[in-house]
């Protein structure tokens, strides 16, 4: 971000600091700068005709006290009314959207506030980065939601460097959260073709409002997502749906898939009816690899973040690896440090996969796609990741030359010894593992960064993962007892 774009973020999150005071929460205070700064937008920008002709920035700074925030109440409820608004992207914005704010000083503080930020100057650097900013402060601040995680600008913009998404490529996220991947990959399309003007008009359309698609299941995280993309030009809808519900299968095929699922398992069951493997399952990161391997098209690329149990877990989980390795080649697995998800005790991978197959096989198909996995351990020896020490570029220069040019995974890779972050195995030597893919061969002499905490944040977020973890574990061994067959006593 520029330095101007960094003041305004300081400044707006100056401000939420302040409202917390009036009890309002940080998620909250995001919220109400969503709708706030929409309309503010829409009229610095001249798309004021989006929204009816009754409501409009200037109409609400202009109002004072009490009557200030009733207009603002009824323009939520209004905005959110189908009835009266057609733009889906508005409707988006609006739809179930509440006030938190009480106090008319506190509405009035805020639109002052808005008022007095440099437009010309934001709208130079680019409205979406100050909007980014802001969200980076909040996720950071706010640690986990509901099982929700949010990515480290570093490990996606890694990624993205990766894969290389290319222009006329339909680009999903079943999990979109905020949208970081979907972004990202439009700024590294939008680099490469001088912010679109080197394609031609229906290129430029299509890169616009049909390359990237997705879903955000949970809504106020949809809102997020939604102006996110807006304000960096992305005209692409992300629906508010459950991509591990019958909706997601409308999601169609993809050239590439970048996704970070929710870790944990939710309370409600999978019920796709494409899927095979993880129906019936209870939602979480299973279904969402199931649905990137179905959705991915041939030649399709994808990168998805994994958790550990997902590379050892027996039953549907072994079963989820095979069908992996006979429709994908899984040429890259990279281990990732403990910490960069606000968690310490939570233990993630990206698998980085390419659809080979035209149709879909299942999981004991004789023919494997995957001949060899490569697999660079960034979590043996690394520092404790936190506040205090960020994950940036430079933790990644060794991984993404070792990758190679080739977003497939087809570059000439040359493997190191037993010391190296980077080795290989091949699809015999997996099989003999049971087709166990937790493989660890470094001695790791770095203290347990839990020990390093001092942040009292950090602390009660490692508390909580642990015992989650626990209680999944709890939850899974009384799920396979109950579905442990009766057996009578002989007579």
């Amino acid at each position: 971000m520029s330095p101007n774009t960094n003041d305004i973020v300081a400044k707006l999150w100056r401000e939420a600091k302040t409202l917390q005071g009036a009890g309002i929460s940080i998620l909250h205070y995001v919220n109400e700068l969503t709708y706030l700064l929409f309309l503010k937008m829409l009229e610095e920008t001249g798309q004021a005709t989006l929204i009816p002709a009754a409501y409009s920035w200037s109409e609400l700074a202009r109002a004072e006290g009490g009557d200030q925030l009733r207009y603002y109440k009824k323009l939520l409820l209004d905005l959110g009314d189908p009835e009266i608004v057609h733009n889906p992207m508005v409707l988006a914005i609006f739809t179930d959207a509440v006030t938190h704010l009480r106090e008319p000083k506190d509405l009035k503080t805020l639109t002052t506030n808005i008022d007095r930020i440099d437009w010309f100057s934001a709208r130079e650097d680019g409205l979406g980065d100050m909007y980014e900013g802001l969200m980076q402060k909040v996720m950071s601040d706010s640690k986990s939601k509901a099982g929700q995680y949010f990515t480290p600008r570093a490990l996606i913009d890694s990624i993205i460097r990766l894969i290389q998404p290319q222009p006329g490529e339909i680009v999903q996220d079943p999990a979109a959260g905020t949208a970081g991947f979907l972004i990202a990959a439009d700024r590294y399309v939008k680099d490469a073709t001088d912010d679109l003007f080197t394609l031609s008009e229906d290129q430029g359309r299509f890169q616009r409002r049909q390359a990237f698609r997705g879903h955000e299941w949970v809504p106020d995280t949809h809102r997020l997502c939604v102006m996110n993309m807006l304000l960096h030009g992305i005209e692409s809808l992300v629906g508010c749906e459950d991509s591990c519900a019958p909706q997601g299968e409308a999601l169609g095929r993809a050239d590439v898939i970048l996704t970070n699922p929710p870790f944990n398992k939710m309370p409600s069951n999978v019920n796709r009816p494409d899927f095979t493997l993880t129906a019936g399952e209870r939602v979480g990161p299973m279904p969402f690899l199931e649905h990137a391997i179905r959705m991915l098209k041939p030649g399709g690329r994808c990168a998805i973040v994994m958790p550990d149990n997902i590379l050892f877990g027996d039953g549907t989980g072994t079963a989820l690896r095979r069908f992996l390795m006979v429709n994908c080649n899984l040429h890259t697995i990279l281990r990732l440090p403990t910490g960069i998800f606000y968690a310490q005790g939570v233990k993630t991978n990206v698998l980085f996969f390419t659809r080979v197959t035209d149709k879909i096989y299942p999981a004991d198909h004789a023919t494997q796609a995957t001949e060899a996995v490569w697999f660079y351990d960034l979590r043996g020896n690394m520092p404790s990741f936190g506040k205090t020490n960020a994950l940036t570029a430079a933790h990644f220069k060794e991984f993404e030359a070792l990758f190679g040019p080739d977003p497939l995974g087809g570059s000439t890779r040359e493997e190191g010894g037993e010391a190296s972050r980077w080795r290989k195995l091949t699809r015999e030597q997996i099989a003999a593992r049971g087709d166990n893919l937790d493989w660890t061969w470094l001695r790791d002499e770095s203290s347990d960064p839990e020990d390093e905490m001092t942040e009292p944040d950090e602390i009660a977020a490692a508390i909580i993962d642990h015992l989650r973890a626990a209680l999944e574990e709890i939850e899974g061994l009384t799920e396979e007892l109950d579905a442990t067959p009766m057996v009578e006593a002989a007579e």
